[in-house]
Order: C-alpha cells, then structure tokens, then sequence
C-alpha cells in the first residue's frame, strides 16, 4: 500500500520494527533514550538549552497545541490567529475552551499571510501580546511563513506561537533565528516519519509559570519541573515508548538521509509528481504553484464526484488517501510526506488516472 496522507504517514521497516517489543519505560536504559530523543529535537530546532526546553506530551497534535496555549498564555490574554485553515480554527477552539481571548485574522486559504496582514491585526487588536499562527495549513497545502510574521512581530514586542505539526523538519525553521518564538510545537508521525502517539513542543523556559494551565495533564510547566528533578529521561505519567523507540529510529534515518534539506527536497518531488499528473489527469489544482506547500496537493471534485467511492477504488489499487476534506469547496487531498518516492507518486497517480476513467464510464 502506498500511503498518501498528511499523516499518520508511511514509515520505513526499521521504524515499525523498532516498536515491535517489550520496553519498560522507567528502566535506566530507556530512560537513556528518550533523554537522547529530547536533545536531538531541541537540536533540531535550533534550540538554545540555556533558554530552551523539549517538552514532549502523550498524545496528537490537538494535545500539543492545547498544552501550549495553556502554559504560555495567561487566563484572559489575547491571541491574534490568522484564519486560513481549519488548523487554525482549532487554535481558535482550543484556545477559547481554555479561557484564552482570541482575535480571528480572516486570510483566504489559498495563500500563505503577508506581513501586511500580520500589521493590519496588531494594529486591529493592540491589545493582543501572542500571535499563534499555523505553518502548514494541510486544509488546503499553503505556507504561513515565520520568515514573514517574525519581523513584525519583532519589531512589536510580540510573541509567537507556531504550530509548526505537519511541516516540522521539512520546512525549514529554527529558534535561533526567531527570538520572537516562544514555542514551536510538532508530532512524531508527520515529517520526521515516525509512529503517532508523542508530540513536541520546544519552548522558552522562561515564558513558563506554574499553575497557569489549568490542568496538570497538559502543564508544560510541570514537564519542565518535572525534567528538572527527575532527568531529562524520566516521564510524569506512562509514556508511549514504542512509538519513542520508533521515532529514535526515524530521527536516524532522517540524520541519514541528509536532514531537513534533504526531506524537502524528496517531498518537493512528491509535490511536483502529484501536482503535474493531476493536472494531467483535468483536475484542477486548489493552490497555484507559488503557493503550493510540501506537504500536500489538494485538487478540486470534479462535478458529480463521489469521493468516498474514489477513496475506495483506489485503495483498493494499492493506494491509500485521505477520505475527507477540510476544505469550503469540496477537494480531494493528496499527501506528499512519508517514506514514500517521486517513483511512488508516479505509480499512484497511475492508479487514480484509472479509477477517474472507471468513474467517468460508471457515470
């Protein structure tokens, strides 16, 4: 099966068969590794451990994201989102569930925020001390560029929260050049090609306070404190160590692979195979080319189109995609990330060229 999804994406043997064992998570041995696993990714990150801590949590990214907003914004402060997406919308949810004031920045979703839009609502809302904003919307594919945003919010005296979960080590981002940051936030089964279960968040010790989360479970703060006590490969509450043992691999491959410029370079192939043969196949593209993200290409339903059917017809080749869409217009969503070849691209879109045929002649 070829996997083309925005994640949980397709990993390589050596990641699944890491997790097919027995581990202890309090063992001195284990403990070494997710220790190693934390330095890594503060590595990663162009994180400075000075001033910088890798704080990860059990869960998916709703969970990372929800922690973060938790632990660095105050019960009442502002946040600015910038709403191009339905990840966006969930910082939006998130947040507000949380007591958190949140300004919504409405931009369309076919293209990435400019620094205009990101002047327009400090000006709008000076009230707002935090800007939270997605990096890679997989609603439609594009980029929200930290690069664009950080300036501004510099120049400002505000503070960014990136939720950087599809894109983290494909897209190019570190905290070194983003002292605006106060947290980058990401999952082990995106870019990195790991298994789900853990997430990450990279933040600034000194923008944590304690009891500001209003939930010991999602307190990033107590993470902290915890580390601080106990080591850095010690865990508050039972871990997934599987999918630890997994990503500990993944990150290997990933080192072997020739890093972030590497895995981009691989997915823009991806990005290239998917787009040109949709494009062949008369289907028509949500994203112009410019804007067009690493991560997925999302085409419009052609009149009459029955996605669910499609889905199945063509997992039923041997190719597996999304079977839904986040999207206002209906879409069809087509993942580019993974342990998966500009060959595989090829192949799957092979597969769809059939199915679509098969479909026009059924109809």
């Amino acid at each position: 099966m070829i996997l083309l999804t925005p994640g949980p994406v397709q990993t390589r043997p050596e990641t699944r068969a890491a997790a097919a064992q027995d581990i202890a998570p309090w063992d001195n041995d284990f403990r070494a590794v997710y220790a190693r696993i934390r330095e890594r990714v503060l590595a990663l990150a162009g994180g400075d451990p000075a001033i910088h801590a890798c704080l990860p949590l059990q869960g998916a990214g709703h969970f990372i994201v929800e922690a973060t907003i938790r632990s660095l914004v105050p019960v009442g402060e502002a946040i600015i989102v910038p709403r191009n997406g339905a990840y966006s919308e969930r910082i939006t949810k998130l947040a507000r569930a949380a007591g958190r004031v949140v300004h919504e920045w409405p931009v369309p979703d076919t293209r990435g925020i400019t620094a205009e839009d990101v002047s327009a609502a400090l000006a709008a809302h000076p009230d707002a001390r935090f800007y939270a904003m997605v990096h890679h919307e997989t609603g439609s594919g594009i980029v929200n560029r930290p690069e664009v945003a950080g300036p501004v919010l510099r120049a400002a005296g505000k503070r960014l929260i990136l939720d950087s979960i599809s894109c983290f080590g494909a897209l190019p981002f570190s905290l070194a050049d983003h002292p605006e940051c106060d947290a980058v936030v990401f999952t082990s089964n995106k870019c990195i090609e790991g298994l789900p279960g853990i997430a990450f968040a990279i933040a600034r010790t000194d923008a944590l306070a304690p009891d500001r989360a209003g939930s010991w479970s999602l307190d990033l703060h107590d993470v902290w404190q915890h580390a601080l006590r106990a080591g850095w490969g010690s865990f508050r509450f039972t871990p997934p160590v599987q999918a630890l043992a997994a990503f500990d691999v993944a990150l290997d491959l990933y080192d072997a692979e020739g890093g972030q410029p590497a895995r981009l370079a691989r997915y823009q192939a991806n990005v290239r195979e998917v787009y040109q043969g949709c494009l062949a196949m008369g289907l028509r593209p949500y994203l112009t080319q410019a804007e067009q993200g690493p991560v997925i290409v999302t085409v419009h339903q052609p009149n009459g189109f029955d996605l669910l059917a499609f889905v199945e017809a063509l997992k039923a080749r041997g190719v597996l995609i999304s079977n839904f869409y986040t999207t206002e217009a209906p879409t069809i969503r087509i993942g580019c990330i993974g342990a998966i070849t500009p060959e595989q691209c090829r192949a799957a879109m092979a597969a769809m060229a059939q199915v679509l045929a098969e479909m026009k002649a059924v109809a």
